[in-house]
């Protein structure tokens, strides 16, 4: 059984997947600085060939986080954030739901602490002391 999945997962496991290179967020960085570039302008301000320029910047289309026009002979390249901020929406999220979680974690350590504190406090019955710990039953007696 295969599991289906939504368009907005699809979107964000393709941007994960991009930004896991470092040439490939690198690029994306070199690009929201300039606004548009070519592959062989980009390719100079890299330590990688214009070939694999292009590769990466092929990967970062096919994830929606960069658009490529020609202009005559050459391609521009520019930023696209829709991926991105669908991304980072996504990301946001789910470090909400792990507050939540961890949030619900220290209220019940909290309200465990505050028992186990009220309990050695009172002593036990008359508030006498301490509670010792019970003692196993005495099996000698047959």
């Amino acid at each position: 059984m295969t599991e289906r999945r939504s368009g907005g997962a699809e979107v964000v496991d393709g941007v994960l997947g991009a930004l896991a290179d470092p040439t490939r967020r690198r690029l994306l960085d070199l690009l929201a600085a300039q606004g548009e570039a070519t592959a062989t302008t980009l390719a100079g301000r890299l330590p990688v060939t214009r070939q694999a320029v292009v590769k990466h910047l092929a990967v970062l289309d096919t994830a929606g986080l960069v658009t490529g026009r020609r202009a005559g002979r050459e391609v521009r390249y520019a930023v696209r954030p829709e991926a991105l901020d669908a991304t980072a929406r996504w990301m946001a999220s789910l470090a909400a739901d792990w507050d939540r979680r961890l949030a619900r974690i220290k209220l019940l350590a909290e309200s465990a602490e505050a028992a186990e504190s009220a309990g050695t406090d009172a002593g036990g019955p008359g508030g006498a002391g301490p509670v010792s710990e019970p003692q196993p039953p005495d099996r000698t007696r047959g």
